[in-house]
């Protein structure tokens, strides 16, 4: 199965950060979300990633191609280029990694039309977007997609809220809850299995939003399951997200990271 990554939006919800990086690379624990993504698929068996790249795009290409000399203690011969790696050298990880332009200005739906030629012979994939960890089991989802004969199944999961709450007796606080979950709703988490027949409800070309009408409709025509996931869930979309999922990292406390490492 191919994992298809959402990367080529601007993140303005992010802009004191993204001004100069895309979203997908910006880094908790030392690494780019991306990576941290890749590695949830990996973990599960799901080394073929097709990145579907936008607005800084070339930064992410820059980036796996420089792979070995972001995360190795090197010596670069500065006259003849060559470059040694030193001890403790870390293995390349078995990934196949395809990235694409899609456009600056293209939206979701847009963007995984872009790449049909490289899925319709799939009987089946993986797609998500470039902001988001879990520790969901990817392979516990293709299960239950292949035990339905649905085109999509999307991760429904409930936000992590955002404020304590507190629990009134007159003016008294009988309960403090630090950050519940939400309100009890589930959302969309993304983390979809789909089948190549998603293509054909992507319309209009690069102004399709996936989350508008191909999604709508798969709901009416009962194309569309959900996988509930009630494990650890936590988008990046702001300042405040990127800071609580790095403080995560740095006390090796990521539910989502198998011995709390990346690229491997």
């Amino acid at each position: 199965m191919k994992a298809v990554i959402l990367a080529g939006g601007f993140g303005s919800r992010l802009s004191e950060e993204t001004t100069t990086t895309p979203k997908p690379l910006l880094e908790i624990g030392g690494y780019p979300i991306l990576l941290h993504i890749m590695q949830i698929y990996a973990n599960n068996g799901v080394t073929d990633f097709i990145v579907l790249a936008g607005y800084k795009g070339y930064l992410i290409k820059e980036y796996f191609i420089d792979f070995m000399n972001h995360i190795q203690d090197l010596t670069v011969e500065l006259e003849t280029g060559k470059i040694t790696y030193l001890n403790g050298y870390r293995k390349r990880p078995q990934w196949t990694i395809t990235i694409i332009d899609t456009g600056e200005a293209t939206m979701t739906g847009g963007r995984l039309l872009r790449v049909k030629h490289l899925l319709e012979n799939e009987r089946h994939f993986a797609l998500t977007y470039g902001d988001g960890v879990s520790d969901i089991d990817i392979r516990k989802l293709e299960a239950f997609h292949l035990s339905h004969n649905q085109i999509g199944t999307v991760t429904a999961v409930k936000p992590p809220g955002r404020f304590g709450a507190l629990e009134l007796d007159g003016t008294s606080v009988s309960q403090f809850t630090e950050k519940p979950m939400g309100d009890g709703a589930y959302i969309n988490g993304g983390f979809f299995i789909l089948r190549p027949a998603i293509f054909e409800y992507l319309k209009n070309g690069d102004s399709c939003v996936f989350e508008q009408e191909p999604l709508q409709q798969l709901a009416r025509t009962n194309q569309l399951n959900a996988y509930v996931h009630d494990g650890f869930w936590q988008c990046m979309d702001t300042l405040r997200d990127k800071q609580y999922l790095d403080s995560l990292c740095r006390k090796n406390d990521a539910p989502w990271l198998l011995q709390g490492r990346v690229g491997q």
